[in-house]
């Protein structure tokens, strides 16, 4: 797996609500992509219940400032997501709608196909910048997703 998609798929892991198994993937997701040291190194000194609720904080659905989900608007937009997805044969499945940046990242990692992330780089730029203005930990998991975005074409 080349070196972005481990990247990728980090990043996804550390976008995701920090369940059970979280701090015990902390270890190697740390050695596997050292972009996301200085939240992965974050994560693993914080208690889990206060990493749960820190993303709670940031990330719940009524903070649309701080959305993971990558498309403004829901209808038409979706579909596209749906359609790379099964491009690569992937399906999308889940409790989330397509455009949740952690399953758009997980797909650039599988795929290797970084469209859906270079289409929203501005809302993916914003989201960083959001997030850094914050002050929350996550902002460095958007630096290291943006700064391995591939320039525009």
């Amino acid at each position: 797996m080349p070196s972005d998609a481990v990247l990728y798929q980090g990043a996804a892991l550390c976008l995701t609500y920090p369940g059970d198994d979280f701090h015990a993937r902390l270890p190697l997701l740390r050695e596997a992509a050292p972009q996301l040291r200085e939240f992965t190194d974050h994560a693993a000194v914080t208690p889990p219940d206060e990493l749960a609720a820190h993303y709670v904080r940031v990330f719940d659905a009524g903070n649309e400032p701080h959305s993971l989900y990558l498309s403004r608007s829901r209808g038409g937009s979706l579909v596209r997501f749906e359609e790379v997805y099964r491009e690569h044969g992937l399906e999308f499945a889940g409790e989330e709608q397509p455009d949740f940046l952690p399953a758009v990242l997980e797909c650039a990692a599988r795929t290797g196909d970084t469209d859906l992330l270079t289409e929203h780089r501005a809302g993916l730029e914003s989201l960083r910048t959001r997030l850094t203005e914050f002050g929350t930990p996550y902002a460095t998991v958007l630096d290291a997703v943006c700064a391995a975005l591939p320039k525009s074409r």
